[in-house]
């Protein structure tokens, strides 16, 4: 039997802010550009919160700011960030610190992909993708745990992970690897963190949709990959972003440890 040819659906309304994140100082690592992180940052500003955002793109971190005073009245603060290297992670939160006088909440969205079968895939390949995306990570929640241990008013974690951290595909053993070890990296963490009052939980998102994307996927598996969705279409960033910040209020006051699923995908 052909596999069912699904129809996109329509693209939900934007929801607006409900004051999820009034008064919390939010840290959103690689937010430049048009994808995931630049979402959860406008998200959470429009939820209240006083929000620092960082890249290792320079000027396309500046630009993020610029077009997030420009829609919303209020520039975040900004601090450039290479989250493959410990001093600039430790300078990241120094920054924040010093920006947001408390840190609350961190969201976690470094990463890098790729393609290439295992049989091709170079040390290099395969380095890279790990040490930006579970590496980074392990850096950033590391830096943010010991920070809100010490601060002594707990806070929360959302690190972004991937379903191809639970789901096989062709061309992503590096990507799946780190992914899944992003969703190993909160759970283990989480457990760790409650003492300090310290919630740690993950998105997996499965294809969210956003130019840069577009730019390293070809039409082929794009079109592949969405016709598994259920909705038969790419999630938006902000779709991705609303269950980060779900995630980071006192709505999920009582979730720790856990990896949430936001895909329509099925087998």
């Amino acid at each position: 039997m052909a596999p069912r040819t699904r129809t996109p659906g329509p693209v939900p309304d934007y929801v607006p802010g409900h004051g999820l994140l009034v008064g919390k100082g939010v840290v959103v690592t690689a937010a430049a550009g048009t994808g995931i992180g630049f979402a959860v940052a406008r998200r959470c500003m429009e939820e209240g919160a006083t929000v620092l955002i960082s890249d290792v793109h320079e000027r396309r971190l500046g630009e993020a700011a610029d077009r997030l005073e420009a829609d919303l009245g209020t520039r975040p603060g900004t601090a450039i960030c290479n989250v493959t290297a410990e001093v600039e992670v430790q300078a990241l939160f120094s920054a924040a610190s010093a920006h947001l006088g408390q840190v609350d909440v961190v969201m976690n969205n470094a990463g890098m992909g790729g393609t290439a079968n295992l049989v091709d895939m170079t040390d290099e390949q395969w380095d890279v993708v790990l040490n930006v995306t579970l590496n980074g990570t392990m850096r950033a929640t590391r830096a943010a745990v010991r920070l809100l241990r010490d601060q002594g008013k707990g806070g929360v974690i959302v690190n972004n992970a991937s379903v191809v951290g639970w789901r096989a595909q062709e061309g992503q053993c590096h990507y799946a690897a780190a992914k899944a070890g992003v969703m190993a990296l909160t759970r283990c963490a989480a457990v760790e963190a409650a003492e300090y009052g310290v919630r740690i939980n993950g998105v997996a998102p499965s294809l969210a949709m956003h130019p840069f994307l577009a730019k390293v996927t070809t039409d082929e598996l794009l079109a592949e990959l969405t016709q598994r969705e259920a909705f038969g279409r790419a999630a938006e960033p902000w779709e991705v972003a609303n269950v980060m910040v779900f995630l980071a209020s006192p709505y999920s006051s009582y979730m720790t440890g856990e990896i949430v699923s936001v895909s329509s995908q099925h087998p």
